[in-house]
């Protein structure tokens, strides 16, 4: 770095005494390292990869083959979780015309609590083969609780699981139950 050096000369003779210069550090090397080193910190740092969650999704039908039809699901090889506010789950095993406030049972998202509810399901099922969970997440739930079953699907071995909306019937039990409605639930 160029400086430039002034001369303090007075114009009177004599004596010249030797001025004591203030010490200078030039600091451009030091910024061309800092660079260098972001620049090779950079090129060598491994990004976080995004985690994600894979999905099994059916297959989209080809517009030349017809529909399959609907699979049923017997009540025996079943269990449907209910996601709602609060963090609270819900479950049950029950059709549109039996399942009440007492049937419809709350549980938690630890081990205790919706990690035994489907290992016990699963052991009371006719066909251990078939048992399938059925995932109902209602409008007020959060994405982590949603997860949170998905999880518990890997970690009890469920793979037959499916996500669906809510039935009516449904929505009007958990409304009354979470205290959010006093309507009463229509026969559908």
């Amino acid at each position: 770095m160029a400086e430039v050096q002034v001369k303090d000369n007075s114009g009177k003779g004599g004596k010249v005494r030797s001025k004591k210069q203030v010490p200078h550090v030039d600091l451009t090397p030091m910024v061309d390292l800092a660079f260098l080193l972001i620049t090779f910190f950079m090129l060598v740092t491994t990004f976080n990869k995004p985690n994600v969650m894979d999905l099994g999704l059916p297959a989209k039908p080809k517009k030349d083959q017809p529909k399959p039809p609907d699979t049923e699901i017997k009540l025996s090889n079943s269990i449907s979780l209910l996601i709602g506010k609060d963090n609270r789950l819900f479950w049950h095993q029950q059709d549109n015309t039996s399942l009440t406030d007492a049937t419809l049972n709350e549980t938690n998202f630890d081990r205790e609590g919706i990690r035994k509810v489907i290992e016990q399901a699963k052991a009371r099922a006719a066909d251990q083969s078939l048992f399938t969970v059925i995932i109902k997440p209602t409008d007020d739930a959060v994405y982590k609780n949603f997860v949170d079953i998905l999880d518990e699907m890997t970690i009890t071995n469920s793979e037959r699981y499916g996500v669906t909306d809510v039935k009516p019937w449904e929505q009007a039990i958990y409304e009354r139950k979470v205290g959010g409605s006093t309507a009463p639930a229509p026969a559908n």
